[in-house]
């Protein structure tokens, strides 16, 4: 049995657990997996990093994944086809790392230098900067507007232009965003702020935030994750582990899934209907949507210590989970193939 076999074995199939709308939990069926969802096939070294890894985005056409290497002031640039890779440096606590197919650009975000870089992605060498951004940290690409959107500080998302480079104002929050989505048809951007224990609905039209929803019964809510044709938002907390499902229509929790603990990324798969919620404690809990919403728990996938953060990559059926250095064990990217 090859070494990926033997990682692929620690699949396990954890029963199904329904939650049923509205609910805190659901009886729980026993339920034998068949095909497992996610099959380790496998593993993209990182050989001297150190220190915790942030977030993740991929160029699917050129078979390139970057990687904020937080702890290791780097940017990673993986061959996901060859499983080599480059470290780049120069950068100051990277947290969040966006890529931009039509210019090429890759945008990161400084959380330790307060800073966005932009970066051309074939020289890999900044091209552009943009200082005063405290704690910069998660970025996004509004496609309709042509903009970037940074959050950072005490609450803000700044907004830049996407060809240029110039700052274009900011959007006030009442604390540090962690995590946001944005509709791709509406104007709405659904921001995390755990400091206020909610959810902040903005009008990015309007530049201003419109409403609040709170978490009921839990905190540090970093990850999110958007089905906006399903009209549901997935929100992470940490305390206690769960997911909050959202009605974006109403603002309503419609489902709270229990699992695994220190929660960092979450993604909705929407060819399989399937959620996939990716935990510190070592696994990936993946849910299926049913009728309505009821979410059972397909499988908990074994993973790595301290392996919170990673991305899924639908033209690729893969999901990438960033698996730090611990021990003798070297960071290294876990590669999942999504059945």
């Amino acid at each position: 049995m090859t070494s990926v076999h033997r990682a692929a074995s620690l699949l396990v199939a954890a029963g199904a657990i329904a939650i049923a709308s509205g609910s805190a939990g659901a009886a729980a069926e026993v339920m034998p997996a068949a095909t497992p969802p996610l099959e380790l096939v496998s593993t993209i070294p990182m050989p001297g990093v150190q220190g915790r890894i942030d977030h993740l985005a991929a160029d699917p056409a050129h078979h390139r994944l970057f990687v904020a290497a937080l702890g290791n002031d780097t940017v990673e640039v993986l061959d996901t086809a060859s499983r080599r890779g480059a470290s780049v440096r120069g950068f100051g606590a990277p947290q969040g790392v966006l890529f931009l197919p039509e210019s090429n650009r890759l945008i990161i975000a400084n959380g330790g230098a307060n800073r966005m870089d932009i970066v051309d992605a074939a020289s890999l060498r900044v091209v552009g900067r943009i200082d005063g951004l405290e704690d910069a940290d998660n970025v996004r690409f509004d496609a309709a507007a042509r903009t970037v959107l940074v959050g950072y500080g005490k609450g803000a998302l700044r907004i830049v232009d996407a060809a240029s480079g110039q700052s274009g104002g900011d959007i006030a929050l009442p604390g540090h965003p962690e995590s946001f989505q944005l509709e791709r048809r509406g104007s709405r951007a659904f921001v995390n702020v755990p400091s206020s224990h909610s959810i902040f609905v903005v009008d990015r039209t309007k530049r201003a935030a419109v409403a609040r929803w709170a978490t009921p019964d839990a905190a540090q809510n970093f990850p999110m994750a958007l089905d906006e044709d399903g009209d549901r938002l997935f929100v992470g907390a940490r305390s206690p582990p769960v997911v909050l499902v959202y009605d974006t229509g109403s603002g309503k929790v419609m489902a709270r899934l229990a699992i695994g603990r220190d929660t960092d990324d979450v993604f909705f798969d929407a060819a399989r209907n399937r959620l996939y919620v990716i935990c510190g404690e070592g696994r990936v809990d993946v849910f299926q949507r049913d009728d309505g919403d009821r979410y059972v728990r397909k499988a908990s996938v074994g993973t790595a210590s301290r392996a919170r953060t990673g991305l899924f990559v639908p033209d690729e059926g893969a999901l990438y989970v960033a698996a730090p250095a611990l021990g003798d064990a070297p960071a290294r990217i876990l590669v999942y193939r999504v059945h």
